[in-house]
């Protein structure tokens, strides 16, 4: 992986309480973070003593490269929002800059903590799908803006062993948004659920408080069943 291929985007622990309909139990067990990317949920979550490790290959870089790429593809990505209002909710921010805003300010949180996390493996460069995880590690794993947002560049092949190696790392599994970058579903989530389906495994659409892209305001949300996978 190439720094100067990855559009780093970080969001924080509000965010992940809407988009993931996190409770107090939830956010109490172990949770692994999947594509955190320079998100501030790790920081914010290890400031209140909970437990979470974030993965995402961008964490092979030091803070300062992860910056530089941020404020570098930063006027690209909002452009394009400004391009295409139509295609958002304008309920959480006021308008594209006000979203700028926001991520720069998750960024500045997640680089503060980002060495110490790397030092307490909190930051780890791992990518899916082959997880350096012993089996059953954590209780959670929230994948956000990776699988099913990327369809288009993920095959379904890689979806499919994403999420049954995430399965066997974690208990239950919750993927954000089922979208597509333009904003359509996935045309992956009904054979995904097929699948887990026919392994004995429980997948179900839930309606969540988040909404950014219109129309992105549901998660999958999966557990495993009696049938090994």
């Amino acid at each position: 992986m190439k720094l100067d291929e990855v559009v780093p985007w970080g969001r924080t622990l509000e965010e992940y309480k809407s988009m993931f309909s996190l409770s107090k139990t939830d956010l109490n067990t172990k949770i692994l973070g999947c594509g955190d990317g320079p998100a501030s949920f790790n920081a914010e979550m290890t400031a209140l003593g909970h437990s979470v490790v974030s993965i995402d290959p961008v964490y092979r870089f030091s803070a300062e490269q992860i910056e530089q790429r941020v404020r570098a593809t930063y006027e690209q990505v909002i452009s394009q929002v400004k391009q295409n209002p139509q295609n958002y909710i304008w309920r959480n921010f006021q308008d594209a800059d006000e979203l700028g805003k926001a991520r720069l300010n998750a960024m500045e949180k997640f680089l503060s903590d980002y060495e110490a996390g790397k030092a307490s493996e909190r930051y780890l460069d791992q990518s899916l799908p082959n997880l350096e995880f012993s089996d059953n590690q954590f209780d959670l794993c929230l994948c956000s803006h990776l699988l099913f947002l990327y369809s288009e560049q993920l095959p379904l092949d890689f979806h499919m062993a994403s999420i049954h190696e995430l399965l066997r790392v974690a208990s239950e599994i919750r993927i954000f948004p089922l979208l597509k970058l333009n904003c359509e579903t996935s045309p992956y989530l009904e054979l995904v659920m097929e699948d887990l389906s026919s392994k004995g495994c429980h997948a179900q659409v839930q309606t969540v408080a988040y909404e950014f892209q219109k129309g992105g305001n549901q998660m999958l949300k999966i557990s495993r069943g009696a049938i090994a996978i």
